[in-house]
């Protein structure tokens, strides 16, 4: 395969050092909740949509920067393995969760997926392919890689640790009725594998357990049943571990009610095989090129709506306060709730910069806010002060959604000193976007 890999790299190379202007990725699936900017070429990698290897001795797979998370699950969960954080949905790419960070419910042990990477090979807009490792001559792009998003290059292969597994994952359900209680839930030593949690109302949340299992009686939520409504109905659960790793994809969370598919009638005359985020997706999509949404709405006289789509971090013992303002100001449930913790304490991501000794907690929230009568839901007014708040209280937010941030604000946030030194370096002619550029709301 190195010889098949070095013979691919050489012909995308040389595709790049064909074109001229701005180039991005052709992808025909996307996980990104914002305009994509226009751009002169579209680069095909799809010869990196693949598993090269599975190492079992060494617990490592060589994986190319474009294969779908639910295809590398499939290649190494036969042999009892996994990557040590799975995101939540299905078609979310290897070379996308590093470049674009990603997260779920082992991150608050594995941190997120850049966190076991051991080593990538990256095509930078000056057309080389770079090998980078955490110790050698281009430790620099390594560790400014995560939150680049496609404006340094973009990864063609990466090697990754992987992690054992058993066939069943156990889930229990813990109530709490306070942010304050659950947030201090969360930073406390848990004997378990997996830890997220659901909010439903201001006084209504469940912490969710997850361990590994040898044997059990699992449910399926691939049909019929809606697996985040289970949370509220049972106390404890089994599923099988591709089941579980893929809990949140059938109903894209709970955001398949956009579309009636949790409507029993509906949900039976829906193939199970459409059930799926990349079909959601899609109609979102849709519906966002051609408006139907917001004729529909200004025909039936109804307030205009702002989209709300957004992933934000801030330090667990600042949860509470986030809530409060959140539940006052915004007013979206369900709310995802995820503690993340950087698994190496000595090491520092150039352009996503946490405090190692935190867990912080992921807030995900994906809908959209009645505003008032005439006000325009493009000035973003929510979203900007989702923004203030999140920087208020020493956090994050992630970059795949709308973002209102003025270019100091954006890169006094997101390593700007960092980011320049490596744009100079692998990627002097611009040939990919300014990440500020590629990640802002036009």
């Amino acid at each position: 395969m190195t010889g098949d890999f070095a013979r691919a790299a050489q012909v995308a190379s040389r595709r790049l050092s064909s074109t001229t202007g701005h180039v991005r990725l052709r992808k025909s699936t996307s996980n990104l909740f914002r305009s994509r900017p226009p751009a002169d070429n579209e680069l095909d990698l799809s010869d990196f949509a693949g598993v090269f290897e599975v190492d079992l001795q060494r617990r490592t797979a060589s994986v190319g920067g474009l294969t779908t998370y639910e295809d590398l699950v499939a290649a190494t969960l036969p042999h009892g393995l996994v990557p040590l954080c799975v995101p939540q949905l299905r078609t979310i790419t290897l070379g996308g969760a590093v470049t674009g960070l990603g997260i779920e419910a082992a991150s608050f042990r594995n941190g997120c997926p850049h966190e076991s990477v051991l080593s990538m090979d990256v095509l930078t807009g000056t057309g080389e392919v770079i090998h980078a490792t955490p110790d050698n001559e281009h430790s620099d792009l390594f560790f400014g890689f995560p939150n680049s998003y496609g404006s340094l290059g973009y990864a063609l292969r990466l090697e990754i640790e992987l992690e054992p597994v058993l066939p069943y994952v156990a889930l229990q359900h813990v109530p709490f009725t306070s942010a304050t209680e659950l947030a201090a839930a969360m930073t406390q030593s848990h004997d378990v594998d997996y830890m997220d949690a659901t909010l439903f109302a201001p006084d209504e949340m469940y912490l969710t357990l997850g361990r590994y299992s040898d044997s059990g009686e699992s449910s399926d939520y691939t049909g019929q049943q809606i697996y985040y409504r289970s949370i509220q109905q049972r106390r404890t659960d089994t599923l099988t571990t591709l089941d579980y790793l893929w809990r949140w994809d059938t109903d894209w969370f709970w955001c398949s009610s956009a579309f009636g598919v949790q409507n029993p009638a509906v949900r039976r005359l829906w193939p199970d095989r459409f059930k799926r985020s990349d079909v959601y997706w899609k109609i979102i999509a849709a519906d966002r090129r051609y408006g139907f949404s917001r004729r529909l709405d200004g025909l039936r006289g109804r307030r205009p709506k702002e989209i709300v789509v957004q992933d934000v971090e801030v330090p667990a013992q600042a949860l509470p306060e986030f809530l409060e303002f959140f539940h006052r100001e915004v007013g979206i449930t369900p709310v995802w709730l995820c503690p993340l913790k950087q698994r190496d304490p000595s090491r520092r991501w150039s352009l996503y910069a946490f405090d190692p000794g935190t867990t912080y907690v992921n807030v995900g929230f994906w809908s959209r806010v009645e505003l008032a009568a005439g006000e325009d839901p493009e000035a973003g007014r929510v979203n900007r002060g989702i923004e203030r708040k999140v920087s208020e209280l020493h956090g994050r937010k992630s970059l795949y959604s709308t973002s209102f941030y003025t270019p100091e604000e954006f890169y006094d946030i997101y390593g700007g000193a960092e980011y320049a030194g490596l744009k100079k370096q692998y990627d002097p002619d611009e040939r990919f976007p300014q990440l500020y550029d590629k990640t802002r709301t036009p």
